[in-house]
């Protein structure tokens, strides 16, 4: 159930959202509006009065709710409206006019606009013109000329509609820490609907903003982006001439007036403002990190492999930055994904971005490494190969964001971490079995994978019986058997792979040893000296994977 709270002013105000209340709505999606609740049950009803002009009736009803704020004249408080639309979810069932109207008493309570038992309240109605919400109306002048004491009602309202779901055997939202992008307005889902478009022009200007901000290095790039991507910008200068914010506008989403219709960076998220946008780009952008030309794609796969790292060693600013990075990464994989994935990633990205603000402040130069190896495949197409290492190794990173945000209690970031899992593992299993069915094609002998079964078992015994009974061995045997034409030895490899991190969190131990082993076969081999220290270590040092010999190791 979500509760939103409006405030208005002026001296129509009261007028104005009674008349839009009991009319036919924007998109002519009011209908039988009437009242389930007032401020002393026996208010005027517009919609419930058959022998009287409603237009009358509405009058009546406004005069009556404007009264208290009338008696203080000049005095009167620049806010005279509170509006509170309070939806019900989809999947819910239709409540009664009672229930409405129980719901509308413990919203306005819960809000101080009228507490339980208190007389001398404000006036309020709430008025229901569809199956699955109601608006309720209240003046903010209570019947003895005070102010209504209404401090942080929106979390107030929030709580409430918690335990309204509870109550009513709703669906159960997560609560949030105000760090949530701004929701569009029904009034803009009604004009995306007009308009034939999926979602609404703010979530668009959103998504191309961010896409920007993960793509570019400097302020010029990513005024330049976002004009490339079709998307007008306006500045905002002081008289000196500096930048200090700018707005973006659709090319065609206009007002009644023809004119186009602007969003702040900031009213977008609050992370998109020009301030919060240049001091990430300082950040991330002062000391570049090194990217190998040949193949960044590598670098990023490394990069996201060593996330669960951070977000596991209580470095909250350095786990922060991490997800940000992450993020953005999201945000740029649909443009160069093959295409028969990119909606799924495209909604992965989309559920992530709520994953990616909390109250605790992003060290965003952590995670220098993962930003500027995902540039660099966006930047070079070629690079990118068929997307299904960095598919997988992000799939398991959000999987480590979901418990993170769990365990401090961010309980929206972790449904949307969670929400962009489940479009990530289906955008990986359209992407890896083709990649593996063509890796298994260059499978080696018989005798040879007996051999590097040997290996495997060696490895990692406890998962080597359903490494080699997985349909992936064949794929992993090919990349073990080409890594040792490269150079590589096969056992030395294998335990490189292993010690990189877990196959705890794995869902397929075969799969991700495979393109762990494909990435790091793919590197220059070490001479037969460092090969022969990494299979015989000096005393004191221990192979990846193996027991430490002695207490010292241990406590290594």
């Amino acid at each position: 159930m979500i509760p939103k709270i409006i405030l208005g002013g002026g001296p129509e105000a009261t007028r104005r959202t009674i008349g839009y209340l009991f009319g036919k709505g924007r998109a002519n999606e009011h209908t039988d509006p009437h009242l389930v609740a007032s401020w002393n049950g026996f208010a005027p009803d517009p919609g419930r009065s058959p022998h009287r002009d409603p237009k009358e009736v509405e009058k009546q009803l406004v005069a009556q709710l404007d009264q208290p704020v009338q008696m203080l004249g000049d005095k009167a408080p620049k806010d005279t409206v509170w509006h509170c639309p309070v939806r019900a979810a989809p999947e819910d069932p239709i409540l009664t006019d009672a229930q409405w109207a129980d719901i509308a008493r413990r919203i306005v309570a819960a809000a101080g606009i009228a507490p339980t038992g208190d007389e001398e309240a404000c006036r309020w109605v709430a008025v229901r013109h569809a199956d699955d919400h109601i608006h309720i109306a209240a003046t903010l002048v209570r019947q003895d000329g005070r102010r209504p004491q209404r401090g942080y009602d929106q979390r107030a309202v929030q709580r409430e509609a918690r335990r309204i779901e509870i109550d009513y055997g709703l669906r159960r939202l997560k609560p949030g820490d105000g760090t949530a992008a701004k929701r569009p307005t029904s009034k803009e889902h009604f004009k995306a609907k007009r308009l034939d478009q999926d979602v609404t022009s703010r979530e668009i200007l959103r998504l191309r903003v961010r896409r920007a901000v993960a793509a570019v290095s400097s302020e010029a790039e990513f005024f330049a982006f976002l004009g490339a991507t079709g998307v007008n910008v306006r500045p905002k200068t002081e008289p000196s001439g500096d930048v200090i914010g700018y707005s973006v506008a659709l090319p065609g989403d206009v007002n009644k007036q023809d004119e186009p219709i602007w969003y702040a960076g900031s009213t977008l998220a609050s992370d998109l403002s020009l301030p919060k946008i240049r001091q990430r780009l300082t950040h991330t952008s002062s000391a570049p990190a090194p990217i190998p030309p040949d193949n960044p794609w590598h670098q990023a796969t490394a990069a996201t492999e060593r996330i669960p790292h951070h977000l596991t060693r209580g470095d909250d600013p350095a786990a922060q930055g991490q997800l940000v990075a992450l993020g953005a990464a999201l945000d740029l994989l649909p443009l160069t994904a093959p295409a028969g994935v990119r909606s799924e990633l495209e909604r992965a990205a989309a559920a992530f971005e709520r994953a990616t603000r909390s109250r605790i402040t992003a060290d965003d130069a952590s995670a220098r490494v993962l930003r500027s190896s995902v540039q660099a495949i966006w930047r070079n197409p070629a690079s990118v190969g068929d997307g299904s290492g960095l598919a997988m190794l992000i799939d398991t990173a959000v999987a480590f964001a979901r418990h993170w945000h769990r365990t401090r209690q961010h309980a929206q970031q972790e449904a949307a971490a969670e929400q962009a899992l489940r479009h990530l593992q289906t955008a990986y299993a359209q992407i890896a079995p083709p990649v593996l069915d063509n890796l298994a094609r260059h499978a080696p002998s018989l005798q040879t994978k007996h051999r590097l079964a040997r290996y495997v078992h060696k490895a990692v015994p406890a998962y080597a019986e359903r490494i080699l009974d997985d349909a992936a061995w064949d794929a992993l045997a090919a990349v073990l058997a080409e890594a040792e034409k490269a150079g590589h030895n096969a056992a030395t490899i294998l335990d490189q792979a292993v010690s990189q991190r877990t196959l705890d969190d794995a869902r397929n131990p075969a799969r991700a040893l495979t393109w762990r082993i494909q990435r790091l076969g793919q590197r220059h081999a070490p001479g037969p000296r460092a090969q022969a220290t990494m299979q015989h270590p000096v005393s004191g040092t221990s192979t990846p994977g193996a027991k430490p010999a002695n207490s010292a190791a241990r406590r290594r």
